[in-house]
């Protein structure tokens, strides 16, 4: 049987001045930002603050400079990125645009994309959501059905794409669509577009999720009219570019931070003395927490040598979101709190945001069912 194979990570030290830099940093951005707004990192909105991390350089880290970038190494990249979320810094202006959509501009992109794009991305400037999911296929990307015709000069695009993170305050959509074939064809014929948002036909509706917040979207292309040069990459090539794209989008360490706040939380509710069954809850927590980050630095370090790391990152994905989900439920039975995001207690509110945006860890990113497949399959299992 196949084995998955997470070779060391690369050594740490060369980046500790570089934590220290970040954490000082933090110390004074984040000052007066409460756990309950640190809980929501990821999702966490403000330009101002990525435009401040693109002047340290703390965005497209590893980029050429000559795009904007700074040449540095993934680990350093991933050390920034996982003091940003164990902080709860809001990350949401320019994280998708530096984890995936440059990258993948970088690789397969013409050089017209990337001069006009990424330093636009590295100064913490522009922001992209992705245009993957779509209504009744969930993370069945093979499902695609929205479609982009070739017309004269360039392509007529309709369908629809649903929990669009925010796509209504972003400036470009990576587009997954059907460029030849049929439906039936699955993988094949699938091309990936770079899309202006402000294009006349694409419609924008919010989808509220379950705390009432607005980052989730619908959107809808109805013939909406693309340049020819929109393509990103060879046309039919989009499942290849798309599953490369997603080992950046699974192996982070958003992938098992999410909960953090919560868990930062829960050790203050507890006390210098906590109980021994509650000492041995987070003693469990925390070295689940430590193989996680270990096999996330290896995955990074794969990712660094250009390698495609889409089955590691998979597991990584999915033992990730297991423990972020495990971590409302063990802080219910170890303190009494209600959830509840209005509040006074800080530890309440936290229990509340984690406890209704939980379930989402298990889909965003490709469903538990989807990542055991690609698990099974890697292993020779099916």
């Amino acid at each position: 049987m196949p084995r998955i194979a997470f070779p060391p990570p690369p050594a740490g030290d060369a980046t500790e001045a570089l934590r220290a830099e970040v954490r000082d940093f933090l110390k004074t951005e984040l000052a007066d930002r409460l756990p309950r707004l640190r809980a929501d990192s990821w999702n966490g909105f403000d330009r101002a603050f990525s435009r401040k991390m693109g002047a340290r350089g703390w965005i497209a880290m590893t980029w050429p400079k000559r795009y904007g970038g700074h040449e540095r190494s993934a680990l350093e990249r991933y050390v920034v990125l996982e003091e940003m979320l164990a902080a709860g810094a809001p990350v949401a202006a320019h994280w998708i645009a530096d984890r995936q959509s440059g990258p993948l501009l970088l690789k397969s992109g013409t050089e017209a994309q990337r001069q006009a794009i990424l330093p636009r991305i590295a100064s913490g400037d522009c922001t992209f959501c992705i245009g993957m999911s779509e209504p009744d296929s969930g993370s069945d990307l093979a499902a695609v059905r929205t479609r982009a015709v070739p017309v004269d000069g360039g392509w007529r695009v309709n369908g629809t794409k649903l929990w669009t993170t925010y796509a209504h305050r972003a400036q470009y959509m990576i587009l997954f669509c059907r460029t030849d074939g049929a439906a039936e064809d699955r993988q094949g014929g699938t091309s990936q577009l770079l899309v202006d948002l402000s294009t006349p036909g694409i419609i924008i509706r919010p989808v509220l999720d379950l705390s009432g917040a607005h980052h989730f979207n619908e959107v809808v292309f109805e013939d909406v009219l693309l340049p020819e040069d929109a393509l990103i990459g060879q046309r039919g090539d989009g499942w290849n570019q798309v599953m490369g794209e997603l080992a950046f989008e699974r192996s982070g360490p958003e992938r098992f931070l999410s909960s953090m706040a919560l868990l930062t939380e829960l050790v203050r509710a507890l006390g210098p003395s906590p109980s021994a069954h509650a000492a041995i809850a987070v003693g469990r927590l925390v070295g689940h927490l430590v193989v996680l980050r270990r096999l996330s630095r290896s995955v990074a370090g794969m990712l660094d040598k250009g390698e495609n790391p889409t089955l590691q990152a998979s597991l990584v994905k999915d033992l990730g979101a297991l423990f972020e989900q495990e971590i409302p439920e063990i802080a219910r039975q170890l303190v009494e709190a209600e959830p509840d995001l209005d509040s006074t207690r800080e530890f309440s509110a936290v229990l509340a945001h984690t406890v209704m945006n939980a379930p989402a860890f298990s889909l965003r990113g490709g469903t538990r069912e989807i990542l055991r497949g690609i698990i099974a399959r890697g292993l020779g299992l099916r």
